[in-house]
C-alpha cells in the first residue's frame, strides 16, 4: 500500500474525484499553475485543464459566492480557502447560503460544495495563519465539519466530503500536513522525523462522515480530540502511564455521540482536547454532550485542555497548544478519586 504524507493524501483524493466525475472543480488563490501555497492542488491543472482547475483573484467572498452557484446548477466544486484565518469575508455566504439552500428552496436545490481551509498553528504564521475557527461552523444548521488526523482518514473523509450532497467545511491541520505530528514534543523539534508516512490505499474509499474512531483503547479515561490533538493525547497517556481511550472525532457536525457516550460510560472520566479558545469553543458542546448524556456514569468532573483565550500568541504559539505535559496533568488530576 502506497505511504502518502497528508499534502499527497488530499491531492489524490482531488485526483480521484477529478478523474470520477466531470462534474468536480477545484479552484481558489494560487491552486492552478502554482499548486497551491501548501501544494495540495499541485498538477491537478496540468492533469485536468484550466477548466476544472484554475487561480481566483484574492477574494474569499467571491470564491465562496462562485463555489454556491456552480453547486446549485449541478457541479461538485472542492474550493480552497488558503488559510483558514482568511474564510471570513466569505462567513456569510457560508452561513447565509450555502448552509440555508436545502432548507429555503424545500429541496429543489442542494449545495454539494466542499470548502477545504489549513487550520491550527506550528508554523510561526502568526495570528492570521494560525487560527482554529471550527466552533463558528459547528454552530451553523446545514454545514457538516471535518477535522482528518491522518493520511488514510484525509483521502477517505474528502472524497465522502466531494460525494456529499451538503456543503462541507474540511479542515486540515498544518502541523499534520508533512507526516504524523510527534506529539511528544511541545517544541517542533525533528516533528516529523520518528513517525513513517502513512498508508493510503488507491483508487476510491470512503471513510463515512459522522463516525468516529478508538486511536487508543483504554479503561480509565476517555479522552476526547481531533486533529493534531490526538496525537497530543496519545503521547500525554504514554507519559503518565493513564489507561487513557483516546477517541478521534474526525467529523465534529455530524458528531458520533453514539462513540463518545460508550466509552464515557465505560471509563467514568472524560477529557476534553482542543487546540482553539476554551471559551465558546468545540469543547464547550463536548462538555455539554457528556454530561447530558453520562452524568450518572461520571465520577469526576469533565475537564478541557485547550488554548488560551487570548488572540493568537506568535511569540508564545508552543506554549498556547495544549502539549502532553498539560494534558497530562489533565489525565492525572481525572484519576484522583
Amino acid at each position: 500500500m502506497p505511504r502518502m504524507t497528508m499534502i499527497e493524501a488530499i491531492r489524490d483524493a482531488m485526483h480521484v474525484k477529478m478523474a470520477d466525475d466531470p462534474n468536480v472543480v477545484v479552484f481558489g488563490e494560487d491552486v492552478g499553475y502554482f499548486g497551491g501555497v501548501f501544494r495540495c492542488t499541485q498538477g491537478l491543472q496540468q492533469k485536468f485543464g484550466r477548466e476544472r482547475c484554475f487561480d481566483t483573484p484574492i477574494s474569499e467572498s467571491g470564491i465562496v459566492g462562485a463555489a454556491i452557484g456552480m453547486a446549485a446548477y449541478g457541479l461538485r466544486p472542492c474550493v480552497e480557502i488558503q488559510f483558514a484565518d482568511y474564510v471570513y469575508p466569505g462567513y456569510d455566504q457560508i452561513v447565509s447560503e450555502a448552509a440555508r439552500l436545502r432548507y429555503r428552496s424545500n429541496g429543489d436545490f442542494t449545495a454539494p460544495l466542499t470548502i477545504r481551509m489549513p487550520t491550527g498553528g506550528g508554523i510561526f504564521g502568526g495570528q492570521t495563519h494560525s487560527q482554529s475557527p471550527e466552533a463558528l461552523f459547528t454552530h451553523v444548521s446545514g454545514l457538516k465539519v471535518v477535522v482528518p488526523s491522518n493520511p488514510f482518514d484525509a483521502k477517505g473523509l474528502l472524497i465522502a466530503s466531494i460525494e456529499d450532497d451538503d456543503p462541507v467545511i474540511f479542515l486540515e491541520p498544518k502541523r499534520l500536513y508533512n507526516g504524523p505530528f510527534d506529539g511528544h514534543h511541545d517544541r517542533p523539534v525533528t516533528p516529523w522525523s520518528k513517525h513513517p508516512l502513512g498508508e493510503v490505499p488507491d483508487g476510491h474509499y470512503v471513510v463515512p462522515l459522522g463516525k468516529a474512531e478508538v486511536r487508543r483503547p483504554g479503561s480509565a479515561v476517555t479522552v476526547l480530540a481531533y486533529g493534531t490533538m490526538v496525537y497530543v493525547a496519545e503521547a500525554a497517556a504514554e507519559e503518565t502511564g493513564v489507561d487513557a481511550e483516546v477517541i478521534d472525532l474526525r467529523t465534529l457536525l455530524p458528531l458520533d455521540l453514539d462513540t463518545i457516550v460508550a466509552s464515557v460510560v465505560k471509563t467514568g472520566r472524560c477529557v476534553v482536547v482542543h487546540e482553539a479558545t476554551m471559551t465558546s469553543g468545540f469543547g464547550a458542546e463536548l462538555c455539554a454532550l457528556v454530561q447530558e448524556h453520562c452524568f450518572y456514569s461520571l465520577e469526576r468532573p469533565i475537564a478541557r485542555v485547550t488554548g488560551w483565550d487570548t488572540p493568537y500568541p506568535h511569540a508564545q504559539e508552543w506554549d498556547y497548544f495544549p502539549g502532553p505535559k498539560r494534558v497530562g496533568e489533565a489525565l492525572l488530576q481525572a484519576m484522583e478519586s
